[in-house]
């Protein structure tokens, strides 16, 4: 990794963090809270999930860029408050190149060194699938390609989909499209969501298979509640395995809510550890902004090796 030095002092990249860390971590992802009334209650879930010790922290921005100032902020005052390496998502949809070279460079005078380049999600127009965007940034390699121009000691992260993404038209296209956002110059990959363990080892070692060396962090997304989980699977295209719908149908026929969170609980604990054991650099949580659940789990699962 190149340590630039500059007014700003020196870049810190993730990847870097992640080789020196050199065993298995907790990260975190938060999105930021709707209203300036819930900033104390955020940065108060914050404190308590940094009795995790994570690695580092991301925070979400709404689609189409909706809430990027206020991303911006919260990104800068995570690794300002708390001294953990922060990342800011960053989606190209719609955006120009003095949008992204201005929102990159106020990223870096507040002291943010890293960011997530993510497609977005693209417009919609009332019939149709999607609308056509005559933009220069279609794809997430796009935004890798010009990030690493501009900003060359930026760090940048990008998704990766162990389930295809609903879009793809199948896996090895997939596949395709992550190994050339890495080749463009992705630093290390986290993955959306997934509950099937064996999709993260698939997923792992066809990229190897196509020449790919780069860390591959496992997203896990607690279950909080059953209409949660069914809302989650339809929006991200996400698999699951029947028996575990199964599973959670019936708590959330049997106990509701807390039976459904129980259960989902137990089911994240069993997924990190099978994720450790298969050799996942580190554990990336999906906190939704829940202190709780992701303690408990956290705790279940016990010391990190």
């Amino acid at each position: 990794m190149r340590r630039t030095h500059g007014a700003r002092g020196i870049a810190m990249k993730i990847s870097q963090c992640i080789a020196e860390r050199g065993r298995p971590f907790y990260s975190l992802e938060f999105f930021p809270p709707k209203d300036a009334d819930a900033l104390d209650a955020f940065y108060r879930t914050t404190q308590q999930l940094m009795r995790i010790q994570p690695l580092f922290a991301s925070v979400t921005y709404g689609a189409g860029g909706s809430n990027q100032s206020g991303s911006l902020e919260l990104v800068a005052e995570l690794k300002r408050r708390f001294a953990v390496e922060s990342m800011a998502h960053l989606t190209c949809i719609g955006a120009g190149r003095d949008s992204l070279t201005n929102y990159l460079t106020r990223l870096r005078e507040v002291g943010v060194d890293n960011i997530l380049a993510l497609r977005g999600d693209l417009p919609q127009l009332p019939g149709e699938k999607h609308a056509e965007t005559p933009d220069e940034f279609r794809h997430a390699s796009d935004l890798v390609r010009f990030v690493r121009r501009t900003f060359p000691d930026m760090g940048i992260a990008v998704a990766g989909y162990p389930t295809p993404h609903p879009e793809s038209p199948s896996f090895a296209s997939d596949w395709s499209y992550t190994v050339a956002k890495i080749r463009d110059g992705a630093d290390w990959v986290v993955t959306q969501m997934f509950f099937d363990v064996r999709e993260y080892e698939a997923f792992v070692d066809r990229l190897r298979d196509m020449g790919v060396s780069v860390p591959v962090i496992p997203g896990v997304l607690p279950i909080q509640s059953f209409a949660s989980l069914r809302r989650t699977l339809s929006l991200c295209g996400a698999s699951i395995p029947g028996k575990l719908y199964l599973d959670m149908e019936a708590a959330h026929e049997q106990g509701g809510v807390p039976a459904v969170r129980e259960a989902g609980i137990a089911f994240a604990v069993r997924q990190i550890r099978m994720l450790l054991d298969q050799g996942a650099p580190g554990i990336h949580l999906y906190t939704l902004n829940q202190a709780d659940t992701c303690l408990r789990i956290v705790e279940e699962v016990g010391a990190l090796h």
